[in-house]
């Protein structure tokens, strides 16, 4: 199911309320761009820590937006049984009383969503608002102060021809007259309102329909008594509400502690926490307790999937949606009747007739799903006992419990980022060092192609004429030794750190100069006395 802005009011108590009685949730974004621009130097490389890598994904995850995303939320209404609810929703930057926010788009991250069948029009013209708490904070402030400004030209305009319509109109009008102004916007009705109801005191406003608002000429007590009403939708906190938008039901999310499921989640995990909670911090380790605060269950099917296909040797998949496939074949546990069904809800059907590869919904059901088959497959395989009946969703968890929290960390210096506790180094191949001779002006991208048409090797310069290699695949160590052994040039061998570090050769040298200048000094010290 699709929503934007104009249903996004109407669904959301039903939306908490499925929320509420679920096992558990699965998430998926879609971005407006997903790396800056940058040089090769600060890509993504097996030199990263979890820290640096942070720090490199934390400046692009400022930049960019949040396009789509989507949810489903998996309940176990049977003992086997899951009941999916799929949602995609459409989200654009909240704009009322804030500073101009400002977002990047990438060239080939709109090219791949269009391919997709992404409806960029849904994004812009009707995507749910949204705001941090930093944000929130700056429209409590104009809100409460009364300086709200209205930062879009666009609107301005709007403003501007509908206060012309009303005080042409007002001059003439009895009391009790009304006038309806026409083709309002969703945040362009609260701005009219706002700005009629503080230039005009005999009026009252109110919206009616969809992109309609209703201006009333009243007397002063009656005003009075309007503006004291219950159900004044310009008053403060329901301002507040419609502003943050999906906001509200990330907090909802928040607040019921479900177990929360993504592929490859860790961007997805920083957009939550810069555009709902708060400005991402620059502190690595600060972000992790912030999320797992947040989020105290986190699966990632990555994760899972990286092991379960280690372990039992399946067929090699590239995507979310072949390792579903994968797990749902006969040769598994589909013929298993304790095995999970996974039924799309009435509502939410569409995903069971067609297949929509990247679209957020879509791909948080397909997540969701990966997880229950895995689970399920890793419980059956841990066990000769077969099970009679459907598993809980406890007992998935059970045999989940080694990659609670563990979100796939791609190609660096571990293999996943563990929010409930400390991220453990990965078994990968010793580095290489390559020592240039005869070759002047070489440099990290020329060594880098050198090897590139052999096997992929990150590179980094260790010394005038040192570079240090890494790979995460023994074979392709083994292959630049053989290859290597008798080349005129380049001179690869394995990395001693106490052979080939700058800073160990260099107190080694000055070690040896103070141990050179000791011996001197006592030799020349016993022929004084001997003299």
């Amino acid at each position: 199911m699709e929503l934007g802005a104009e249903a996004w009011q109407r669904q959301l108590r039903r939306l908490r309320a499925r929320i509420a009685r679920s096992a558990f949730l699965a998430l998926d974004m879609e971005f407006t761009g997903l790396h800056s621009a940058c040089p090769r130097g600060d890509e993504r490389s097996l030199f990263d820590s979890p820290a640096k890598r942070y720090a490199k994904a934390r400046q692009s995850v400022q930049r960019f937006a949040v396009a789509q995303l989507g949810l489903a939320i998996f309940s176990n209404d049977a003992s086997n049984k899951y009941v999916v609810h799929s949602y995609n929703f459409f989200l654009f930057p909240s704009t009322l009383g804030l500073p101009d926010v400002e977002f990047a788009l990438s060239a080939s991250s709109v090219e791949f969503l269009s391919r997709h069948g992404f409806d960029y029009n849904k994004f812009l013209k009707d995507g749910i608002p949204y705001m941090n708490q930093a944000q929130e904070k700056v429209l409590r402030q104009h809100l409460f102060e009364g300086s709200l400004k209205v930062s879009s030209g666009l609107d301005r305009n709007v403003l501007k021809k509908a206060i012309d319509e009303v005080t042409c109109w007002i001059a003439a009008a009895e009391e009790d007259e009304s006038m309806i102004l026409h083709d309002l916007s969703g945040w362009q009705m609260l701005q009219v309102q706002l700005v009629l109801r503080e230039a005009l005191q005999n009026v009252w406003t109110q919206p009616v329909g969809d992109k309609k608002v209703m201006v009333l000429k009243v007397s002063l007590q009656r005003r009075w008594l309007l503006e004291n009403s219950r159900y004044d939708w310009c008053k403060k906190e329901f301002i507040l509400t419609s502003a943050r938008g999906f906001t509200n039901l990330f907090l909802t999310l928040v607040k019921v502690k479900k177990p929360l499921v993504g592929h490859n989640m860790l961007t997805d995990l920083m957009h939550l926490h810069e555009k709902f909670y708060k400005p991402l911090p620059e502190s690595y380790e600060e972000f992790k307790r912030n999320i797992h605060n947040l989020f105290p269950v986190l699966i990632d099917t990555k994760t899972v999937t990286k092991s379960i296909w280690k372990k039992y040797q399946l067929p090699r998949v590239s995507n979310l949606l072949e390792t579903y496939e994968v797990l749902c074949s006969s040769n598994l546990n589909s013929k298993d009747p304790s095995c999970p069904v996974i039924a799309l809800a009435r509502d939410c059907s569409r995903y069971a007739k067609k297949k929509s590869p990247h679209e957020a919904g879509y791909d948080a059901f397909l997540c969701g799903s990966v997880l229950l088959k895995a689970a399920h497959l890793l419980l059956c395989r841990s066990t000769d006992v077969a099970l009679e009946a459907g598993p809980s969703f406890s007992q998935y968890l059970a045999a989940l419990a080694k990659y609670l929290n563990k979100v796939n960390f791609i190609r660096g210096a571990v293999r996943s980022v563990n929010f409930s506790g400390e991220d453990t180094s990965c078994h990968r191949p010793p580095a290489l060092v390559v020592r240039v001779c005869g070759w002047p002006g070489m440099n990290e991208m020329h060594v880098y192609k050198e090897f590139k048409a052999l096997c992929r090797f990150d590179v980094r310069r260790l010394s005038r004429d040192q570079f240090i290699l890494l790979t995460s695949k023994f074979k392709h160590m083994r292959l630049v030794l053989q290859d290597y052994k008798h080349h005129p040039h380049l001179q690869v061998s394995v990395y001693h750190h106490w052979r080939h570090s700058p800073s160990v050769s260099c107190l080694l040298q000055v070690s040896g100069v103070v141990a050179l200048w000791s011996l001197l000094a006592f030799v020349l010290g016993g022929a004084t006395r001997c003299s």
